[in-house]
């Protein structure tokens, strides 16, 4: 155990400025949004596009530009919350109906299975079904979130649960830990947004 705990602290001290950065902004943006703070849509922005800086960076093209998603996501997200929201404080959390959970779901699984089978491997990706896992459900994700509808966190869930479990396995401690931590975020805002949308219910 205390060979892992030197990695994690091995990779915190080895980090780059701009690798630290990103984990702040990652960290305070999450806890933001758990929170359901409009602030989160500012410091998403300014961490997806530190993190599309860090994978151009790392020749990682795919991933950064999925960065120019989430920040066209984080930005119509931004929108979205204060346009919508009508007279109310803030726009309220919402739940899907099961039929659109369930199309979602589909939606998700089918893009999945087109990046493994076919994007990934165009791309030199080593892990293309843990690569298409991760993206495509963190696309959805992401574009659930900017809706406000609890159904993000958890899917985040399943996200950080497989990057955790392939990181471990990778012998990077560091990054499954960091992983570990967002997980923990998400499920607090998991139980957070569900509460929410119960009291906009009542």
């Amino acid at each position: 155990m205390s060979e892992v705990w030197q990695n994690i602290w091995t990779g915190l001290a080895a980090a780059s400025l701009l690798d630290q950065v990103n984990l702040v902004l990652g960290l305070v943006g999450v806890a933001l949004m758990v929170g359901r703070s409009l602030w989160a849509f500012p410091v998403g922005l300014a961490a997806v596009s530190v993190q599309g800086v860090l994978f151009y960076r790392a020749s990682f093209p795919a991933d950064a530009l999925l960065q120019v998603f989430f920040f066209a996501t984080l930005a119509w997200g931004w929108w979205h919350w204060t346009k919508d929201k009508g007279t109310a404080p803030e726009l309220p959390v919402t739940r899907l109906a099961w039929r659109n959970r369930g199309l979602v779901l589909v939606a998700t699984i089918a893009a999945t299975v087109v990046w493994a089978r076919w994007i990934g491997p165009l791309m030199g990706a080593v892990m293309p079904w843990r690569d298409a896992f991760i993206a495509m459900f963190s696309v959805t994700a992401q574009v659930l979130q900017a809706r406000k509808n609890v159904e993000n966190w958890p899917l985040w869930t399943l996200v950080n649960l497989v990057a955790i479990a392939s990181y471990w396995s990778a012998a990077l401690a560091y990054t499954a830990f960091l992983y570990a931590v967002y997980l923990i975020l998400g499920l607090i805002g998991w139980h957070a947004w569900a509460r929410a949308t119960t009291k906009s219910a009542a």
